[in-house]
């Protein structure tokens, strides 16, 4: 059955059967976040904090996806981790989704079904739910999510609070999706760390909040490449982020897909996004906890460089160069 011949309202009724909000996430004063869920013009989201972080992201078929490459579950889930983590790194809880849809009309119906499990599933996993959005019809296939969090009355987290002397950590692990899609680039399949971390990042989701309460100067979740994401905080900051090379450790299959293709693995580890790892920066002396990693250090001075020295070719991704 295509969206088609469902319709678009026996389609929404597809969608919003598999969007149970289950037993949703409890906001920072215990009681549920989502107080209606999808069925009406719109939902109830608790605020107690009477404070809102809100992010957004788009993935457009052949862009950000291809579906020769990843089924609908895995799809979904990754949609929702790009915003989940963006609350994250604000030193948020995530508390509920919005996706937008829009879609070819000859998409199978089962399709959407398996998307729609894929963003519920990532969704609860931090405790938060689907509570609504829209459907179009589309010549390309485009999911846009909008994620909203609670920061349970804690300051967020900006990209403008590094200083230095500063510590940069990161939580998570980098360079996997970006192997990841080297290799089905080239037609392959495996190994099955980096093309699994591509279809379905792993995202620390739970290091946001944290780094937060440990005094986190700055935060960001790295979606486009670690020089390229540093790169903000330190732009936004108006100082120097140096790097260590050896602070990252290359898993023998990166290694070894490295060597079978030519490609080097720090240059994934550096310049790769869609991991989704969390970097932050933290006061000198600051005892990080083991999801942290220290991979460098805040200066005075302007822009990122790797081990001293200025790191050459593009720091990451960059969707209109």
């Amino acid at each position: 059955m295509t969206v088609t011949q469902a319709g678009e309202f026996g389609l929404i009724a597809r969608i919003t059967d598999r969007l149970a909000t289950g037993t949703p996430g409890l906001g920072g004063d215990g009681q549920p976040s989502v107080l209606l869920g999808p069925g009406d013009d719109a939902a109830v989201v608790a605020a107690p904090d009477g404070r809102v972080v809100v992010g957004t992201d788009v993935l457009v078929d052949g862009r950000h996806f291809r579906r020769d490459w990843s089924g609908p579950v895995d799809i979904g889930r990754r949609a929702a981790a790009a915003n989940l983590a963006d609350i994250a790194a604000m030193g948020a809880r995530p508390t509920a989704l919005v996706v937008a849809l829009s879609m070819p009309p000859e998409l199978e119906a089962a399709w959407v079904e398996g998307l729609a499990d894929g963003l519920a599933a990532e969704a609860a996993a931090v405790g938060a739910a689907v509570v609504g959005g829209d459907l179009s019809a589309s010549p390309t296939l485009t999911v846009a999510v909008t994620a909203l969090g609670d920061l349970a009355g804690a300051a967020p987290v900006t990209r403008s609070g590094a200083a230095p002397g500063d510590v940069v950590a990161m939580a998570g692990r980098l360079g996997h999706a970006a192997g990841g899609l080297t290799v089905l680039t080239r037609g392959f399949r495996s190994p099955k760390l980096l093309v699994e971390a591509y279809r379905r990042p792993v995202v620390p989701y739970a290091a946001g909040p944290a780094a937060a309460a440990l005094g986190a100067t700055a935060m960001i979740d790295v979606s486009d490449g670690l020089l390229a994401d540093t790169g903000h905080i330190a732009a936004a900051s108006a100082v120097a982020i140096d790097l260590h090379r050896d602070a990252f450790e290359v898993p023998a299959p990166m290694r070894n897909a490295g060597e079978a293709l030519g490609a080097d693995p720090y240059d994934w580890i550096l310049t790769g996004g869609d991991d989704h790892a969390l970097v932050a920066t933290f006061p000198d002396g600051t005892d990080l906890p083991d999801d942290w990693r220290r991979i460098g250090e805040v200066r005075e001075g302007t822009g990122v460089s790797v081990d001293g020295r200025p790191f050459a070719g593009a720091g990451g991704w960059d969707h209109f160069r």
